[in-house]
């Protein structure tokens, strides 16, 4: 009895060990023979089939050579594709010659090309989670010394994440061709959005004419000293994007933003109840002061209640939790963007986040190196812009010319060196406010004209960016109701009286 346990038990291991991946060879020859035979069955496949979808290496091989040549214009059969495959290739008893006439000769309809395809793509999906899910047992055998626990989670995660959203989790090299076709999409997508904009419009005309949006993959560093309206100005942004939000359907059947996008809010400093009033202030024009003292009409409150109903409906999404790790951050951007879709993040500021790993936490700029690099490696991840706030050191306020400059970026070089663009909000009107001299004296006078000509507007410092020009946006800024806008255009003001 012990002997027959045992040999069962080993038959058992052998078939778990001889176990072959999930394939589906006839499925390939049938989407083959159907591309050889009409061509246009290509592009029933190619939006979301790549050749390295394919289990059997020769497949992989005749799939590639026929998207090139159907794609330049020429005729991909048999005959023509031949020449560029091994010749002295045996596939049992065939040659490669003799192997593609039986493909197009036993060729199924092309209605079926698509289900073919995606039936490969879908096996693909499945051996690359059994790679993944391979490594993950045989890293956690291991234990390597330099891998926590906690580090193996979120590499696994990321892998999948990668493999859900492009189909592959390996990174590695692309072609320039295909580079070259996202280049190109992109430009497709700026001529058709509205403002011709490449990026996500901020809301903010004179901003993104000098941006260009906000551009995916990049990390948008926004700085200021305190009071400037750093949170002001990113909040009015959230809203701008996510209320102008309308989703596109996509060729898998995904929903992409033709204009607008889906926000994630980090917000470290304030609590989503705090945030929202903000958004309802500005929205309202109901100083928030008021609103948290109840200090409003009937007619007040009818526009706080309208308001709100439209901010339930926008893709805004808020995480306060204060705090946060880089690594929780990216876990949980991943995980929205994979539910709800996102297509901005915003993060209330870098100061309050925290590294991951314990040797950077002994070292505050060692720590924003870390928080920067992992917020920039982000961005490319996910494929969305980062807007990031950051602090500035008081060096500022010992200047006569109190315009923040590169240099003041608190704790770190690495902010500067990892961000693609940084934006300083300055704005003139506090610091003179606070240089009031006595009234009636000449001083006095001066100081009233200077104060006139710089009320109510702001001024956003394009001090680097990878990809447009630098410097300085105007723009209005209501204090009472923290809100920026466009500053009107001189031809555009009304007619003024000396």
């Amino acid at each position: 009895m012990m002997a027959e346990a045992a040999v069962r038990k080993l038959e058992t291991a052998e078939t778990q060990l001889y176990r072959e991946a999930p394939n589906n060879i006839e499925a390939e020859q049938a989407l083959l023979g159907a591309i050889l035979v009409n061509n246009d069955a290509l592009y029933r496949v190619s939006d979301f089939l790549k050749p390295v979808h394919f289990y059997e290496p020769l497949h992989r091989k005749i799939f590639e050579v026929a998207g090139e040549l159907i794609r330049m214009g020429k005729t991909a059969n048999p005959v023509t594709i031949k020449t560029f495959l091994p010749a002295e290739e045996k596939v049992g008893e065939l040659t490669v010659a003799q192997y593609l006439a039986r493909l197009a000769a036993e060729a199924v309809t092309i209605i079926n090309a698509a289900d073919y395809g995606r039936a490969i793509y879908d096996l693909a999906i499945r051996r690359a989670l059994i790679t993944v899910g391979e490594d993950m047992v045989n890293i956690a055998y291991d234990a390597p010394v330099d891998m926590a626990p906690n580090k193996q989670i979120e590499d696994a995660e990321r892998r999948l994440f990668e493999l859900a959203e492009t189909g592959r989790y390996d990174g590695g090299f692309e072609s320039f061709g295909d580079a070259t076709k996202i280049a190109v999409d992109m430009a497709n997508a700026a001529f058709m959005r509205d403002g011709h904009l490449s990026g996500i419009s901020t809301g903010l005309r004179d901003l993104d004419g000098r941006m260009g949006g906000l551009q995916s993959s990049d990390l948008i560093i926004l700085a200021g000293r305190p009071a400037m309206g750093k949170t002001s100005l990113v909040t009015n942004i959230a809203f701008n994007i996510a209320a102008a939000y309308e989703p596109a359907q996509q060729a898998d059947g995904s929903f992409a933003a033709a204009n607008g996008g889906v926000v994630g809010f980090f917000s470290l400093e304030m609590s989503s109840e705090q945030l929202a009033t903000r958004i309802i202030s500005e929205q309202t024009e109901i100083p928030s002061s008021k609103i948290r003292r109840g200090e409003i009409t009937e007619t007040d409150f009818e526009k706080l209640v309208a308001c709100a109903q439209t901010m339930q409906k926008i893709p805004l999404f808020i995480d306060q939790t204060g705090g946060i790790s880089i690594a929780q951050l990216a876990a949980r951007a991943r995980r929205l963007k994979r539910q709800r879709g996102l297509d901005v993040i915003i993060i209330d500021y870098v100061q309050l986040m925290q590294g991951s790993s314990a040797k950077s936490a002994q070292n505050r700029v060692q720590e924003i190196t870390e928080i920067t690099t992992g917020l920039k490696a982000l961005a490319k991840e996910l494929s969305v812009p980062i807007i990031a706030l950051s602090q500035l050191s008081r060096q500022v306020e010992s200047r006569d010319d109190k315009r923040p400059q590169l240099a003041d970026l608190r704790e770190s070089g690495s902010i500067e060196q990892d961000a693609d663009v940084v934006l300083f909000v300055y704005r003139d009107e506090y610091y003179l406010k606070n240089k009031e001299p006595k009234p009636g004296t000449e001083e006095y006078l001066q100081w009233e004209a200077e104060m006139n000509e710089v009320r109510g507007k702001a001024e956003v410092i394009i001090a680097k960016q990878r990809h447009g020009p630098t410097g300085t946006v105007q723009l209005a800024f209501q204090g009472e109701f923290t809100r920026f806008s466009d500053l009107a255009e001189e031809d555009r003001m009304p007619e003024r009286f000396e």
